[in-house]
């Protein structure tokens, strides 16, 4: 039997909020456990809860830029349920009034044609604290750490649109890329400040049934979810050509054996209007302020790369799909550099030795600045493209301007049209031959006497206009 895949994420999203959900304990990673700590943070009774603002608007800011409608009245419920994480029972989250609805994405099928996934809703919540898990002589030991207790988070869940893990990876990477133009998140899956749960069933190819789900969990990596989604559509198919059922529970990713293994049963414990945290109102008009906020997208910016920069599509794309890149070039472009061969550095040449070095370009020690001065030499062919490599390279070791550098290596080209003739007919002198497959119009000897005058200048005669001169010359 042919089978259809049916899947629904469930991610959770970090804001990059200074303070926490509802108090003003610090939203931060440390290797020290509790120490951001509070007793609203660690739940203790009585204590009082009161909803950050910044986090408000950045949850709304992460709606508006997924596309999603921010409702007028949104509330926080108690999500109850019972783990060492959460040992005050319930959860702080938007079960019944979310905070949005709707939203999508387009990506492009397999079939080359454009596909929308739709969101159905976006919540707000507050994440539970961490568990440790230690081995203390013979005796494994559980600890937990309330530093992320309370983080401020929202929660987007889609519609079961996706039919495979390609398009799951897709929509995880055009989700991160537009949540980041927004600046209200990092979302990083591997540092956890995002997380994804996949929801898969089969059924038969042309039904519009749903059938049992399983929840998959542990993915740290948008790649994971691929894979995972992948492994666990075959485990179903297998499952139900043998004639067995499968049963709605939850499973964690093992990313070592590249398999999904059985975790617990799936449940919902009840959800119920929580009487500590006020009611949301967002006006229309505060509404319209934040829609106007949001900066210009993805693709509003690759299409004004084209108008502006006069970039191809594809270069334009390139700049575009994360904020940082499209800042960085923008930089580079408006110091003078020619837009295209800016384009292309930094995609051919910058970000791969990032990519190397573990470095972001948001964090590079080599500036658009510093890397404007490096590309007018290249433009202005003061020095050649193997050279500019070199000094990049330098450049990422030390403070020095790429000017001074190529001084230092004598990396800057000869373009004086004195001296690169002068080189030239000192090598015309030297290989008569040469000259004679010249007259004889053997093209392979221009070659040769601009490798003879390249070889006298030490390499730093400039190729270019060494062709161009020798090619005016008459050789009756």
């Amino acid at each position: 039997m042919s089978y259809e895949a049916v899947i629904g994420l469930e991610i959770h999203v970090q804001l990059n909020c200074p303070t926490k959900l509802f108090c003003d304990c610090a939203n931060t990673a440390t290797e020290n456990a509790n120490t951001h700590i509070c007793p609203t943070c660690l739940w203790l009774p009585g204590a009082s809860v009161q909803l950050s603002e910044d986090a408000l608007e950045k949850a709304a800011l992460t709606c508006l830029a997924v596309n999603a409608e921010i409702v007028s009245r949104s509330a926080f419920d108690q999500k109850v349920y019972y783990y060492p994480d959460l040992p005050k029972g319930y959860q702080l989250s938007q079960h019944h009034k979310p905070l949005a609805y709707g939203g999508w994405l387009d990506i492009t099928g397999p079939d080359g044609k454009p596909n929308r996934l739709r969101i159905h809703h976006i919540h707000m919540e507050e994440d539970v604290a961490k568990l440790l898990h230690e081995t203390d002589g013979q005796t494994r030991i559980s600890l937990v750490d309330f530093n992320r207790a309370g983080a401020p988070l929202v929660e987007i869940v889609t519609e079961p649109d996706m039919r495979s893990g390609q398009d799951a990876m897709v929509f995880l990477r055009m989700l991160r890329t537009r949540i980041r133009y927004a600046k209200t998140a990092e979302c990083s899956m591997e540092s956890g400040t995002m997380r994804c749960d996949a929801n898969i069933s089969i059924r038969p190819a042309g039904s519009e049934a749903f059938f049992s789900k399983v929840e998959v969990k542990n993915m740290n990596s948008v790649k994971a979810v691929g894979s995972a989604i992948d492994y666990e559509i075959k485990r179903q198919q297998k499952l139900l050509d043998e004639g067995q059922p499968v049963l709605t529970h939850t499973r964690l990713w093992d990313p070592e054996k590249n398999i999904t293994t059985p975790m617990r049963d799936k449940f919902a414990g009840p959800c119920v209007p929580d009487p500590s945290v006020a009611d949301i109102r967002l006006d229309e008009s505060r509404i319209n302020a934040l829609k106007e906020s949001l900066p210009e997208m993805p693709a509003q910016k690759q299409a004004r790369f084209v108008r502006q920069y006069g970039l191809t599509e594809e270069e334009a794309s390139l700049m575009s799909a994360e904020r940082d890149v499209a800042d960085y070039f923008e930089a580079i472009a408006d110091k003078g550099v020619n837009a295209r061969i800016g384009a292309q550095w930094i995609s051919g040449r910058l970000l791969p030795a990032l990519k190397e070095k573990n470095h972001e370009i948001s964090t590079t020690t080599l500036s658009a600045d510093r890397a404007a001065e490096l590309l007018a030499l290249l433009e202005k062919e003061a020095v050649n493209a193997k050279q500019a490599r070199e000094i990049m390279a330098l450049m990422f070791e030390s403070e020095k301007p790429a000017s001074r550098i190529a001084d230092e290596k004598g990396f800057k080209q000869i373009t004086d049209i004195a001296a690169l003739n002068a080189l030239l007919d000192a090598a015309l002198e030297e290989n008569p031959d040469a000259v004679a497959n010249l007259r004889a119009g053997k093209k392979q000897a221009s070659g040769f006497i601009i490798g003879q005058a390249m070889q006298k200048s030490g390499g730093r005669a400039n190729p270019k206009i060494l062709s161009d001169l020798l090619s005016r010359k008459k050789f009756a």
